[in-house]
């Protein structure tokens, strides 16, 4: 059976897209040397005719560690849940002066019930829609605090080597780079303390 996601005609950008199904089929690495590899883990599995339709995606985050990162699908597009480590979450603020849009005043970046620098419910989880904003290309994910050869100060986040955009581990984009917009946070909620349905608001959300 055919995987939705391939041939979705909203992709304009093939190579980051086809990164991102490549992706998918195989584990999903933590961040950090030493840091064992999370098992990609499947929402329940909605049908093809489902999915294109939207239909919300069940996540598991119990296994998820700090500095790791699971990948699921919805509406054709990769979703990125990361457990943030408390010295990234301590890192946030002190980028402000370095985004385009540090409070997320954007509306159609994330859901009205989404605020402040961790644009997140929990603030140790974000939830991300894993596309540059600028072609929707896959950026990776550098979430160490550490020098990178793109920026000696980096403070964790997220880089697009195919047009060098940066976003911050909030998914905030940074100024004077070719994305124009934060990356997206999708509709979600919690269910319980482990489990995060994608796709739709948290009852009674403005």
């Amino acid at each position: 059976m055919a995987n939705p996601g391939v041939n979705d005609p909203i992709e304009p950008v093939n190579t980051g897209r086809r990164r991102f199904l490549t992706m998918t089929t195989a584990v999903v690495g933590a961040v950090g040397a030493g840091v064992a590899a999370v098992p990609f883990i499947k929402s329940w599995n909605p049908s093809a005719r489902a999915k294109l339709a939207g239909a919300p995606v069940i996540a598991d985050i119990g296994a998820l560690q700090e500095g790791q990162r699971l990948i699921f699908e919805w509406r054709g597009q990769p979703i990125w849940i990361v457990k943030r480590s408390k010295a990234v979450l301590e890192a946030l603020p002190t980028l402000n002066d370095q985004l385009r849009d540090p409070m997320s005043e954007n509306p159609e970046q994330q859901p009205p019930y989404i605020k402040g620098v961790t644009r997140s419910l929990k603030p140790e989880i974000s939830v991300l829609v894993g596309l540059c904003t600028h072609l929707g290309c896959s950026p990776e994910m550098k979430a160490e605090i550490r020098p990178e050869p793109f920026d000696p100060n980096w403070k964790g986040g997220y880089f697009c080597p195919c047009h060098k955009s940066k976003f911050d581990m909030a998914g905030r984009v940074f100024e004077g780079v070719p994305a124009p917009t934060n990356l997206i946070v999708p509709p979600h909620h919690y269910e319980n303390d482990t489990t995060i349905v994608i796709g739709v608001d948290p009852q009674g959300a403005a």
